[in-house]
């Protein structure tokens, strides 16, 4: 074999070589390009997932807030309401307690009504001997009824009629002055106490209207504002 034979042979193996290095180049070019788009795809993808999550978290604190703000905005509403119906209530308690007042300017009915009221005390305590207070405006009402009270007592208890003592010492407030409401104040009545202290009957007219506005304190509320729905 000449030069130029092995001269064709060279360049024939180094065509060769450099096509196989091409094809592979070329292949290595598109395996890397489609890794490459893979893995751009799945960051794409990673990138999209996180943002539809922040996207969804972001979305769940405006639902919650909006949340809160209705139940605080619900809440206010209702508070303001049972405070205008504890308004009128308190309203027609006042008005209740300004017509008792009246109960003690009729001297023949309110000395009924006194003597009622002790009776009532006198079977609630059951003692032999008992202290009694009074407003010091009422005292005189009061001593023209004792002996009648402590009899009707004795007959309905079956019991002797009962020692009962007048302070006359400490005396019940006196009834409201329309230019000072706010002052300690008793719009009429009694209290009774056992001698030694320890059982007290608290039968003022003020006394009694507190317990019948609680007793029927559901039932006013129903009449006036109908059936509550929580």
């Amino acid at each position: 074999m000449n030069d130029a034979d092995v001269s064709r042979q060279i360049q024939q193996m180094v065509r060769f070589i450099r096509q196989e290095a091409e094809e592979k180049a070329n292949e290595i070019s598109v395996s890397a390009e489609e890794e490459f788009n893979i893995e751009k795809l799945q960051l794409v993808e990673a990138e999209k997932k996180k943002i539809r999550q922040e996207y969804e978290r972001k979305e769940r604190q405006v639902e919650i807030r909006k949340k809160i703000e209705y139940s605080m905005q619900l809440n206010a509403s209702r508070i303001k309401v049972l405070q205008a119906q504890d308004d009128v209530i308190s309203s027609m308690k006042e008005a209740a307690s300004k017509e008792l007042l009246s109960a003690s300017h009729h001297d023949h009915v309110y000395k009924n009504l006194l003597k009622d009221l002790i009776v009532q005390c006198l079977l609630r305590l059951k003692e032999t001997s008992v202290l009694l207070r009074c407003r010091k405006e009422d005292l005189h009402l009061v001593e023209h009824v004792l002996d009648s009270a402590a009899q009707e007592y004795g007959d309905k208890a079956n019991v002797e009629p009962p020692e009962i003592i007048v302070d006359n010492q400490v005396y019940l407030p006196p009834g409201p002055i329309h230019h000072n409401d706010h002052d300690i104040y008793c719009s009429g009545g009694v209290v009774l106490a056992s001698r030694d202290g320890k059982i007290v009957c608290e039968n003022t007219l003020d006394a009694r209207l507190d317990v019948v506005f609680r007793k029927k304190l559901p039932e006013i509320r129903k009449q006036l504002f109908g059936q509550v729905v929580a």
